[in-house]
């Protein structure tokens, strides 16, 4: 007699509260929010295939996303399986089976993805790889010039000027800047205007002193370390998006 795909899905609740990543023998509610979550639909062709996946998908350790199977079951993929991927990461995982006719315009316009598979450790390569596809690439920051306050005047009720000596590289218009004193960064903005005496400068250098307008700020001090910077994205591979269709790895 053919299982029921119910059953399992009981029995595939067990194991993915067994299997569930913890620190410390317990997941905050924080981590297990603030993660990537990659949440698949599970399709095999018999229950001791479906097990065996199961099992394979949850060996896939990756601490910054979290992998989980939302639904699993025996058979081709059908209409239902593409509107329970809708309520995960769009993604549905098929091993040794197929999809039943028709129902490639439903997956197109649900934008779910059907990735079917033969080969075990084709679909665990692949499910890695996409998985890694998701983790946040870090950016990495990068000091353009430092300048010091030795100078404070009144601009406007709410701003100030800062007299500031530069002290590495160079301050310029459209950098991104932030104010730092004894205590740490109290101020993060914009340089929108530079003047060296009355003149207004597109940049001032090392050893030149220069005039730095804050709009919306007072609380500067002399002595307080104007830091100029910019951050760049690291180059990883694309994030996955699904894509509606069928797809055979």
């Amino acid at each position: 007699m053919k299982p029921k795909a119910s059953n399992y899905h009981k029995k595939d609740k067990k194991i993915n509260r067994a299997k569930s990543p913890t620190k410390n023998g317990r997941q905050s509610v924080s981590e297990s929010t603030s993660l990537p979550k990659l949440e698949v639909v599970l399709k095999c062709d018999n229950v001791g295939c479906l097990e065996a996946v199961h099992s394979i998908i949850h060996s896939i350790a990756l601490p910054e996303v979290a992998i989980s199977v939302i639904h699993a079951a025996v058979g081709d993929v059908n209409k239902s399986d593409i509107f329970l991927a809708e309520t995960g990461s769009r993604l549905i995982i098929g091993f040794n089976i197929d999809v039943l006719p028709k129902l490639d315009h439903l997956l197109s316009e649900h934008e779910v993805e059907v990735r079917l598979y033969n080969v075990i450790y084709t679909l665990q390569d692949d499910l890695a790889k996409i998985a890694v596809s998701m983790i946040p690439h870090e950016s990495r920051e990068a000091i353009l010039g430092k300048a010091k306050v030795i100078a404070l005047y009144k601009s406007s009720r709410k701003g100030i000027i800062l007299g500031c000596d530069v002290l590495e590289d160079r301050l310029a218009l459209g950098d991104t800047f932030r104010l730092i004193s004894a205590m740490g960064p109290v101020y993060t903005g914009r340089i929108n205007s530079l003047h060296i005496e009355n003149a207004a400068v597109q940049k001032a250098t090392k050893g030149q002193k220069v005039g730095l307008k804050i709009p919306d700020f007072k609380k500067a001090s002399i002595g307080d370390l104007v830091e100029c910077y910019t951050s760049k994205r690291q180059k990883g591979p694309p994030s996955w998006k699904p894509r509606g269709g069928i797809f055979r790895i």
